[in-house]
């Protein structure tokens, strides 16, 4: 005789809908099962990645991701308060990392090099497959940003959030929002091709790897500690610092060099 299903009931708050079919949000969604499964488990199986849950009640009471769903269970799930003090009860986010430091997945480059654009510490690597994406958020305790819900839902994962917007530019702006990074800014103080700070560079220094022209009328030079490229102030630093400003919310310093011009240390050209 086959078994029979029994049923528990789910209710997600806040940004966790937006992981849910429309059908679904904001409301109770009953769950049929035959065998009892973990609360993370269950959750997951609705489409809600653990690391961006905060809170679950079950019956009312604060539980952990191991606990046993039974039948008849009512089970709520809560994000990040922002605004309530819930620290009584179980939390399940991590505490945040001491600074703001991502591992961007392969579908995410050009939010990469805007973060870093930003003065932000961002690794990208189209080749890195979502093992390595993990094994870098974990060991390097860094915040894994993804489109990829399955990738978030692999139990290593501590740190990790849900890109929600398609658009590079909402994606920045969203990502400065969910981290609080506007009073953290530093624009143009990392190579926005290989994630490493720049440095002050002469005139002399740098003198072989950038245009005649460009030597004649700028004054200061910026190079990468990894790969050598050098950056200067382009002409359309005003309109970079504009389009920042309007991201953050804040006002931001004149860039100084670094924000539109480079060039490769194994060519003489503006890339």
């Amino acid at each position: 005789m086959p078994a029979t299903p029994v049923f528990a009931s789910f209710r997600f708050y806040g940004e966790l809908n937006d992981h849910l079919p429309p059908g679904q949000r904001n409301r109770t969604i009953p769950k049929s099962f035959i065998v009892s499964a973990s609360a993370k488990d269950m959750i997951e199986s609705l489409g809600v990645p653990h690391p961006e849950v905060d809170l679950i009640l079950v019956n009312g009471d604060p539980a952990d991701f191991s606990r046993l769903i039974r039948s008849g269970d009512r089970v709520a799930v809560y994000p990040a308060f922002e605004s309530i003090d819930i620290s009584s009860l179980l939390h399940h986010r991590p505490q945040a990392l001491a600074e703001p430091k991502f591992v961007v997945d392969v579908h995410l480059g050009r939010l990469a090099a805007y973060l870093r654009m930003l003065g932000f510490d961002a690794i990208y690597d189209n080749n890195a497959d979502d093992s390595d994406l993990v094994r870098m958020s974990r060991e390097q305790q860094r915040t894994l940003l993804t489109r990829d819900r399955g990738v978030l839902k692999h139990s290593a994962v501590i740190h990790g959030y849900w890109v929600r917007e398609t658009d590079t530019q909402l994606q920045l702006a969203e990502i400065v929002n969910r981290f609080d990074l506007a009073r953290l800014l530093r624009p143009f103080s990392r190579c926005m091709v290989c994630n490493e700070l720049l440095k002050p560079a002469s005139k002399k220094e740098i003198s072989s790897r950038v245009p005649p022209r460009v030597l004649e009328w700028c004054e200061e030079f910026r190079e990468c500690r990894g790969c050598r490229r050098v950056y200067w102030e382009g002409s359309h630093s005003l309109r970079m610092r504009s389009w920042m400003e309007r991201i953050s919310g804040r006002q931001c310093a004149n860039p100084g060099p670094g924000t539109a011009q480079q060039t490769s240390p194994d060519q003489g050209m503006i890339r």
